[in-house]
């Protein structure tokens, strides 16, 4: 696994868990948003539990490959589903970076994962990192 693929993976987890902290606490820059975007306050903790979820997968993922892409695709969707919302009540400007930011760093974490995988060469063992040439 490259130095890259795990700064990346381990800043995105940082980032993902500190997202899910906030909605945990119902941080009121987050409560607010949240409102405009037409998101219940009620569905917070489940947010961030999903947001936990992807930050522990990400991480266990350093370890156990296919966990991470896992975790990576499911942390794509979710903010694939942000963007949507955000775009549905046209919440633009910097409303929407946030969600924008977070989805490209979960494709770049995704990409990394994956190019680290080399499931595009070579046949290779995707539980054991074991690459028959």
């Amino acid at each position: 696994m490259s130095t890259v693929t795990i700064v990346v993976t381990v800043l995105f987890a940082l980032y993902m868990a500190a997202s899910a902290a906030a909605d945990f606490a119902r941080y009121k820059q987050v409560s607010l948003v949240m409102a405009k975007a037409g998101v219940p306050e009620s569905w917070m903790p489940l947010l961030g539990v999903l947001k936990a979820a992807g930050a522990l997968g990400l991480l266990v993922g350093l370890g156990v490959p296919l966990i991470g892409i896992a975790a990576a695709i499911g942390v794509v969707v979710y903010f694939v589903g942000a963007i949507v919302t955000h775009v549905r009540v046209r919440l633009y400007g910097v409303w929407i970076v946030y969600p924008v930011f977070a989805f490209l760093l979960a494709l770049a974490t995704l990409g990394l994962g994956l190019a680290d995988l080399d499931v595009f060469g070579r046949n290779c063992d995707l539980i054991l990192r074991a690459c028959v040439s």
